[in-house]
């Protein structure tokens, strides 16, 4: 709807985005403040630890979970939204080039540029997400 109001621009297409993963990220972040542990809380403060180290060394650490969890959702559904909309009105990117091969029912351009853009995806997850996700969780127990 928003192009159709919009136009095909980078300004509807981040309109899209956010519109669409902020209500996730915002109920993922409420569970995750909801999960909160207040023993914790009444430890920092037995300990007359300020507001500010509190919530950088006991809320922060609980809410990160979830706020990883909610920026892996939020970038599969931003590499879906972006590749429709180069599909549907750019003219460059991965879905426009996907698109005009399968005008010309090209098929191994299709699979060559769906290919490519599988493995960035892969990339991305294995090369900064799962990095990124052992850095800040390291405090964390593994379980066996």
């Amino acid at each position: 709807v928003l192009y159709i109001w919009l136009g095909l621009t980078e300004f509807a297409l981040i309109l899209a985005v956010v519109l669409n993963k902020l209500p996730l990220v915002i109920a993922t972040i409420r569970e995750g403040v909801r999960s909160f542990d207040p023993a914790y809380d009444d430890l920092g403060r037995a300990f007359r630890m300020p507001f500010a180290r509190r919530l950088r060394l006991i809320f922060l650490p609980q809410l990160m979970p979830f706020a990883l969890a909610a920026a892996r959702t939020g970038l599969s559904l931003i590499w879906k939204i972006v590749l429709v909309f180069e599909v549907l009105g750019s003219d460059g990117g991965v879905g426009f080039r996907i698109s005009v091969f399968f005008q010309f029912f090209d098929i191994k351009g299709i699979v060559a540029y769906t290919t490519a853009f599988i493995l960035v995806v892969f990339a991305f997850e294995y090369l900064v997400l799962r990095p990124l996700e052992r850095h800040i969780l390291k405090w964390r127990q593994v379980r066996t």
